[in-house]
C-alpha cells in the first residue's frame, strides 16, 4: 500500500493516504497518539499509534458504538466529528462533538482502553471541534467552533471555562475570534496550546478544500487575540491545508499534522516541520518574504530516537484468522451482534463446530425498500492508496432464499455487486445508486440488474475484484454555486466477479467522508436469512 517512510531517513507526504479526517495528536513519553473523525461508523473514534510520527497503525477505538440510539441506523455525515486528545495528570481525555447532540468527553488510563462511558458535557446542537486545555494554575478551558448547518452561522471561535476534571462546563461562553470580520471565513477546528507565556490557538480558515492555517496568540485565555496566517498552499499540490495538531518530539523539534481533502479518497494526513520566529509559528517550508510556510513533499524524518525503525503500514489485508477481523474495519452504523455468526458456529446447525477460517457474515434482514447505502451491516475499509486492487473471496454455500451477499463501493456514488438467492435460483445482482442530501437527510436513487446463473457457477468460492484507478486529473474549476475547486484526481472504480460482467462507476466521496469499500450480507425476503463466509480480503498496489 502507500508507504510514507522512504527508508533512507526521509519521508514523503501524505504520511497516511487514508481518510483520517480532522486529526489531532499528542506525545506521551516516546509514544504518539492520533485521533480522527468517524461520523456514523462503528467502532468509532479511531486511535492511531506511532513512535516516529511517520509510521502509524490503528491501536484501538475509544467508542465501540456512537452514543445515542438513532445511530443504530447509518446517518451519513452525522455522529462523531473532529475530536481532540489530551493527556493530563496520568489520564487520557478525548473530547468529541456530535453536531446534533452536543460535546462529549471520555477518558482512559491506557489508550488501548477501556474508555469510560462518554459524558455529554454541553448538550445541544451547533457546537463542534472542541479542544480541552489545562493551564498551570489548575484551571481548565474548552475552545470550540460552531456549525452553520446546525445554528445558522459560522466562523466563530468560543472559549468556556471547564471543570478541572473535564466533565462539565462551569463558566460563561465568550466569543474570542470572528473570522467573518477579517477575511477568515469558515474559521473552525481550533486546537489550544501554551508556550513562553502565550496562549496559542491553531485553526484553519477559508474552507476545507481551499483554505489555510491560522494562528491566534494572546497573553490572556479570553484574549484579545492577534492572528496570523502560518501556512498556505502556495505553489504546492496540497490544497487546504486543513486542521490538525502541533506536537513536539523528545529531541525538541516541533511538527504539525494536518489533513488535505483529495475529493474521492477523502481527507488524508500530512506531516509538516514547524519553526518559531518572534514567538510565532511557521508551518512547512518558510516562504521568502512571508510570515508563513508552505507544505513540504519530502523531508527529513522527525528526531524521535526511532528514525531507523523498520517502516510499516496500517492494516488492510485480512484473512480473518479464528474469525477475527483487523482494526481497519468499521460498520456502516452501530454494530449489532446479529451482524456476525459467532466463530466456530455452523450456520446450518445448532451445535458448534471447530473454528473456521474466515469471517461469517449473517444475512441481516433489511427494511422494505432500504437502499444499499443504508444497509446497517456494510463492513467497510478506507481507501489505502491513490490506486489499488482489492480481491475478496466469499463462500456462498449457506445463502438462503432472499439473501444478497457480495462487495460494495460506498460513497455518494455507490454500488454493490453480489450473489442473490431467490426461489432456489441464483443471480448476479448489480446495484448502482446516487445519494443526495437535503438538510443532512440522505435520499437515494438506485438501479438494480439481475442475471441468472447456474448453481454450478457457484461451486467453491466466488472471487470479487474491486479496482481503483485514476481516470483523469480535473483542473481548477467552478461549481454552479461559484465555489472554486482545486486540481484533483478523478478515480474510476471497477467491480467485477469471476462469473459475470463488471460494474464501472465514477468515484465520489460520501458525506464528509472518503469512498470506502467492503463486504455485506443482507436478507431481502421473509423468514430467516442465512450467511456467507468471507475467506479473505487482499489489497495490492
Amino acid at each position: 500500500m502507500w508507504q510514507a517512510d522512504l527508508g533512507n531517513g526521509t519521508f514523503r507526504n501524505p504520511i497516511l493516504y487514508a481518510d483520517y479526517s480532522d486529526p489531532d495528536a499528542i506525545r506521551v513519553g516516546d509514544d504518539y497518539y492520533m485521533v480522527a473523525s468517524s461520523f456514523c461508523n462503528s467502532p468509532a473514534l479511531p486511535i492511531l499509534h506511532s513512535k516516529d510520527l511517520v509510521n502509524w497503525k490503528v491501536l484501538s477505538y475509544a467508542l465501540q458504538k456512537v452514543p445515542e440510539f438513532r445511530y443504530r441506523n447509518p446517518i451519513h455525515g452525522c455522529g462523531v466529528w473532529a475530536p481532540a486528545i489530551r493527556y493530563h495528570e496520568g489520564k487520557f481525555f478525548i473530547c468529541f462533538p456530535m453536531p446534533d447532540e452536543g460535546i462529549y468527553m471520555t477518558t482512559a488510563t491506557d489508550p488501548k482502553g477501556p474508555w469510560s462511558e462518554s459524558v455529554n458535557i454541553r448538550p445541544g446542537a451547533g457546537w463542534i471541534d472542541p479542544c480541552p486545555f489545562w493551564d498551570e494554575d489548575g484551571r481548565a478551558y474548552l475552545v470550540s467552533g460552531v456549525a452553520k448547518s446546525r445554528i445558522g452561522y459560522k466562523s466563530i471561535i468560543n472559549m468556556t471555562e471547564m471543570a478541572p476534571d473535564g466533565m462539565s462546563l462551569i463558566g460563561e461562553t465568550v466569543p474570542i475570534f470572528n473570522g467573518n470580520l477579517n477575511g477568515n471565513v469558515t474559521a473552525e477546528g481550533p486546537k489550544m496550546y501554551k508556550r513562553n507565556g502565550y496562549y496559542y490557538i491553531l485553526l484553519p480558515a477559508g474552507g476545507v478544500k481551499t483554505g489555510w492555517q491560522l494562528c491566534l496568540r494572546s497573553k490572556e485565555v479570553f484574549g484579545p487575540y492577534e492572528h496570523r496566517i502560518v501556512m498556505r498552499q502556495e505553489d504546492t499540490a496540497v490544497n487546504g491545508p486543513h486542521q490538525g495538531a502541533w506536537v513536539d518530539t523528545q529531541c525538541g523539534e516541533d511538527w504539525f499534522l494536518h489533513f488535505q481533502d483529495v475529493f474521492a479518497a477523502g481527507r488524508i494526513v500530512h506531516l509538516q516541520p514547524m519553526h518559531w520566529v518572534d514567538d510565532w509559528p511557521i508551518i512547512g517550508q518558510p516562504v521568502a518574504g512571508k510570515t508563513y510556510g508552505k507544505p513540504v513533499s519530502v523531508y527529513k524524518k522527525p528526531a524521535t530516537g526511532h528514525e531507523n525503525d523498520a517502516p510499516f503500514e496500517p492494516d488492510t489485508t485480512d484473512y480473518f484468522e479464528n474469525g477475527k477481523m483487523n482494526l481497519a474495519w468499521q460498520w456502516n452504523a452501530n454494530f449489532d451482534e446479529s451482524f456476525l455468526v459467532p466463530a466456530g458456529a455452523d450456520a446450518n446447525a445448532e451445535e458448534s463446530a471447530p473454528a473456521e477460517s474466515g469471517l461469517r457474515l449473517a444475512a441481516v434482514k433489511a427494511s422494505v425498500n432500504r437502499p444499499v447505502c443504508d444497509y446497517r451491516n456494510l463492513l467497510l475499509q478506507k481507501w489505502p492508496a491513490p490506486e489499488f486492487t482489492c480481491t475478496t473471496k466469499i463462500q456462498m454455500h449457506d445463502l438462503k432464499n432472499g439473501d444478497f451477499a457480495g462487495i460494495v463501493n460506498m460513497g455518494v456514488n455507490y454500488a454493490a455487486l453480489g450473489i442473490l438467492k431467490k426461489d432456489d435460483r441464483y443471480y448476479i445482482r448489480k446495484v448502482t445508486g446516487v445519494q443526495e442530501f437535503d438538510c443532512d437527510v440522505s435520499y437515494a436513487r438506485e438501479q438494480v440488474e439481475d442475471t441468472e446463473i447456474s448453481l454450478y457457477d457457484l461451486a467453491g468460492t466466488v472471487t470479487f475484484t474491486y479496482q481503483v484507478k485514476v481516470a483523469s486529473v480535473v483542473e481548477e474549476s467552478l461549481t454552479p454555486n461559484g465555489e472554486t475547486l482545486p486540481r484533483h484526481n478523478q478515480e474510476q472504480v471497477t467491480m467485477s466477479i469471476n462469473i459475470g460482467n463488471p460494474v464501472v462507476l465514477q468515484a465520489r466521496a460520501g458525506r464528509w467522508v472518503g469512498v470506502k469499500n467492503g463486504v455485506f450480507c443482507e436478507h431481502l425476503g421473509d423468514g430467516e436469512g442465512g450467511s456467507c463466509l468471507v475467506k479473505e480480503v487482499v489489497y495490492e498496489v
